[in-house]
């Protein structure tokens, strides 16, 4: 299959391309530019990709984190004092929420994309409809798991 012009048509010839559609390639041969975030609308689909790779980033840092965490627990009881003093202090707390943000998104994430994978919800509408709602159940996932810590007093401001 042949995407080159017809005979005479010369409006899509890369030879004589005025428009900067294309760029020459090191062999000398012409390659059409790839469209960029210019040029692409953006869908909620596109978000929750980003996002899911966001927050599949942000997990490492979390792992980093918990590394600490056990590494001060062989530390002794004065560098795990340390740990979940900075840890347990509102700022640490804030960076706790947000990995726990951060991984009930990439989990919904992650089930939007095994339900994609098994077939079902490729239309349009339902593909927007489970990013959508990835996102919102992570959100509310995080909350709800916070609230429950909360409610039960296993953390305190």
């Amino acid at each position: 299959m042949s995407s080159s012009p017809l005979s005479g048509d010369t409006s899509n010839d890369p030879a004589d391309d005025q428009t900067g559609r294309f760029v020459r390639q090191p062999n000398g041969r012409p390659r059409p530019l790839s469209p960029h975030l210019q040029i692409w609308r953006w869908h909620v689909t596109m978000a929750a990709s980003i996002l899911n790779r966001m927050t599949g980033s942000a997990l490492s840092v979390g792992a980093v984190l918990i590394a600490l965490w056990l590494l001060a627990l062989a530390f002794g009881p004065d560098s795990y004092a340390t740990f979940t003093g900075w840890m347990g202090s509102p700022l640490g707390l804030l960076v706790w929420f947000g990995l726990t943000l951060a991984l009930f998104l990439h989990l919904a994430g992650g089930i939007r994309h095994l339900i994609w994978d098994a077939g079902a919800g490729l239309s349009l509408k339902t593909a927007d409809a489970l990013s959508w709602a990835s996102m919102i159940l992570g959100v509310v996932g995080a909350v709800a798991f916070w609230v429950l810590l909360f409610a039960s007093g296993r953390v305190l401001l």
